[in-house]
């Protein structure tokens, strides 16, 4: 699995992070993203659910949160 740290990052900034490493990862592979915007549990699944990647877990917990995401491509 990568991991994605887009702690100290606001939105938009975590999806379009994600975003960018998505598109170079292979179908099923897997990314943990990392960071300090609570926005990202939304943001994120949303970018997911409109772009048919599957958001396998999300995790909150000491100001940090944490979107593992796999990768779909069409």
């Amino acid at each position: 699995m990568e991991e994605l740290d887009v702690r100290r990052l606001l939105c938009p900034m975590p999806v379009i992070r994600t975003q960018n490493k998505v598109k170079d990862m292979a179908t099923g592979a897997e990314l943990l993203v990392t960071g300090t915007d609570p926005g990202m549990l939304s943001d994120i699944p949303a970018w997911c659910r409109i772009n048919g990647h599957e958001v396998v877990a999300m995790h909150e917990g000491k100001g940090e949160y944490q979107v593992h995401l796999r990768v779909q491509h069409s």
